[in-house]
């Protein structure tokens, strides 16, 4: 077993070093160059359209755009926010955090452009709509191979690595707070997890719309608390950041391009702009305008990372306790006891309870959308509910080495897929966010409906 892993850290190393992470950032730079920094200068309608209604294309059951907003934060707003944070500061140091807003504020561009594509790929379904990037791959490339092949790569992703990681952090921290065998743990969150999961896409996105709102504003106070409390250090934090990020501190030097690697491999784990996960919830929402979803998870890249990711950041450097040799959620955990004693303890838990279940929830969503794509066989869907319950399980067996391995191998081919499909499909986006534009410009609300050229491949927008 230590062969395997050894191998795929190795395979991890040259994936990430020399093709991902250069896609990456090329196509986020790409991106925000060709749509006139679409991040920024519609920011105020990301905002508004956290209340936006839809009023097309919908029924009864339609889902609004805030709750596929939600079904997104919530698996983008997990462990990564928590532990992967804390882990990217023990290995990139300081300076990792600075590269995680950059890689954010480029990368919000990015899931702009994925989750356009996704709301204009969508198809219809009997309760709701439904769609990703295994779908504008078959529909807008016409390449189904690679449609099928991006879903076995987010099945594997999501459906096992990914939950792994949320499973492993979250039995570590419920299994130490209460005293009770981790194994135990993971049993009982696999059976109160499958009540949700079996309710289909409407439940998941209700459970979503509630826990993630309470979740993040929580957070965020206790953050804002922390702050306060040591805000004559506050310039001082930003100075060490800075200087790390650059090799300026004397202390960092020399780790420059592994604070580097660091910020973005775990901001994009956090934020998952370009991966092509958060697409798979975008599509589900009822929407005038495919733009408009394309905004909204812009705003969750933001929401990720500015906000909850810097907000573990600030609490664990302000503390002093970031080279203490204390690696993932227990750096964290020793970070909020520092500042607000045992309280601390109880909250960390009770977050992570909530970050990773939720997670559980959202990443299973984007599985299960694409066994949806790959059969239409019932005992498929049933399937993968199952394995969900026996990964939560496993979780709690492995150590947090070995599964982030997994998740960086996985996610790294995966997001090396959809960068390729996105930049491809750019000019479908392009066009789209003109007739975005030019409505606002008549003073309407943007509309969009499917026009003469391009009648098979959007049929969920057909009048």
């Amino acid at each position: 077993m230590e062969k395997v892993f050894a191998f795929i850290d190795s395979a991890n190393d040259w994936l990430w070093s020399y093709v991902v992470i250069v896609l990456l950032v090329f196509c986020a730079l790409y991106f925000t160059i060709r749509s006139r920094g679409v991040q920024l200068r519609l920011l105020p309608d990301m905002l508004r359209l956290l209340t936006d209604k839809g009023g097309r294309n919908g029924g009864k059951k339609a889902i609004g755009s805030f709750q596929a907003f939600a079904v997104s934060l919530s698996s983008r707003v997990g462990t990564g926010n928590l532990a992967g944070v804390a882990s990217a500061i023990f290995v990139g140091g300081p300076g990792a955090v600075f590269w995680m807003w950059v890689m954010a504020f480029f990368g919000a561009a990015t899931a702009f452009v994925e989750a356009t594509l996704a709301q204009y790929y969508k198809r219809r379904g009997k309760d709701s709509f439904y769609g990703g990037p295994a779908y504008y791959m078959k529909y807008g490339l016409k390449a189904e191979w690679m449609g099928k092949l991006f879903a076995v790569l987010l099945i594997l992703t999501f459906g096992l690595a990914n939950q792994l990681v949320q499973s492993n952090t979250l039995c570590d921290a419920l299994g130490d707070a209460l005293a009770v065998d981790k194994r135990w743990i993971a049993l009982a969150l696999s059976l109160i997890t499958l009540p949700i999961i079996f309710g289909g896409v409407s439940r998941i996105s209700k459970f979503a719309s509630i826990v993630v709102p309470i979740m993040a504003i929580g957070y965020l106070i206790v953050a804002v608390v922390i702050i306060f409390m040591n805000i004559a250090h506050v310039p001082a934090l930003f100075a060490l950041i800075f200087k790390s990020a650059f090799g300026l501190d004397a202390a960092a030097g020399g780790v420059v391009g592994t604070a580097v690697m660091q910020g973005v491999k775990r901001g994009l784990f956090s934020n998952e702009a370009g991966e092509g996960s958060a697409p798979n919830a975008a599509a589900i929402a009822q929407t005038s305008h495919p733009v408009k979803q394309g905004l909204l998870q812009a705003l969750g890249v933001f929401t990720d990372t500015l906000l909850i990711c810097s907000c573990t950041a600030f609490i664990i450097l302000l503390s002093g306790l970031y080279d203490c040799g204390q690696d993932g959620i227990l750096l964290t955990k020793s970070a909020l006891v520092s500042h607000i004693g045992d309280f601390g303890a109880v909250f960390i838990t009770l977050a992570i309870f909530l970050f990773a279940y939720s997670t559980l929830i959202g990443n299973y969503y984007y599985a299960e959308t694409n066994v949806r794509f790959l059969t239409s066989k019932r005992w498929a869907v049933s399937l993968i509910r199952v394995v969900t319950a026996l990964i939560i399980i496993s979780g709690s067996l492995l150590s947090l080495t070995q599964v982030w391995s997994l998740v960086d191998l996985t996610m790294g081919v995966m997001t090396l897929v959809n960068l390729i499909a996105i930049f491809l499909l750019y000019p479908k986006v392009s066009a789209l966010l003109k007739d975005y534009l030019d409505n606002k410009s008549k003073g309407l609300d943007p509309e969009f409906k499917a026009d003469k050229d391009s009648p098979d491949d959007t049929p969920a927008w057909k009048e």
